[in-house]
């Protein structure tokens, strides 16, 4: 059984300051507060691709599960669990679009995350908003014979994802304007 969402988002700044604020996202000193869940992040591989002009970027996450479900806390002997994930993102600067795409590494054999994010300019107004848009899907595997049980933890897991994908662009967002008031303080400095 596997639990799918999609979540979409406009962000009311442009894309290259939305893509920026994104990179930001882990490193900004005010993040660790908002996504607590989050407890390293490591480059492992960047590169720009000389022929097409794309950055391509790898990075490990490594994330802390909310409590687990009873049945879980008695499987694994723990009450929450480190998670390991990889994210490949490749930015399109000319082609102004972001994509990543995180999975997790670890407990793969209980549990499997996929989750696919965009970043491009919104249809309506190119040039000053940013769509998002988030696809993510959750497979628990040693379940399925109890598909009730696999519904729920799949059910759980959804729920967290998407109440700290709320907390991410609210970071993505507060970095936005943080980029927004620099640049007009910079270019008020400029003409004075």
């Amino acid at each position: 059984m596997v639990r799918a969402y999609t979540q979409e988002h406009v962000y009311h700044h442009p894309w290259d300051r939305v893509t920026t604020a994104a990179w930001r996202k882990f490193t900004d000193p005010d993040t660790p507060a908002v996504l607590s869940h989050i407890v390293d992040v490591h480059t492992l591989d960047r590169r720009l691709d000389p022929d097409s002009g794309r950055l391509q970027a790898v990075r490990s996450i490594t994330v802390r599960s909310p409590p687990l479900p009873f049945l879980l806390r008695r499987i694994l002997g723990q009450d929450a669990v480190v998670c390991h994930c990889v994210e490949s993102t490749v930015v399109d600067a000319c082609g102004r679009s972001m994509e990543i795409v995180v999975r997790n590494a670890s407990l793969r054999g209980l549990l499997e995350v996929e989750e696919r994010s965009t970043y491009r300019p919104h249809p309506d107004r190119p040039e000053g908003w940013t769509a998002f848009r988030q696809e993510t899907s959750i497979r628990c595997k040693p379940f399925s014979a109890l598909a009730a049980v696999a519904e729920k933890v799949e059910q759980r897991c959804a729920e967290r994802f998407q109440q700290n994908s709320v907390k991410g662009r609210e970071v993505v967002e507060r970095i936005c304007n943080y980029l927004e008031a620099e640049t007009a303080s910079a270019a008020a400095a400029i003409s004075c």
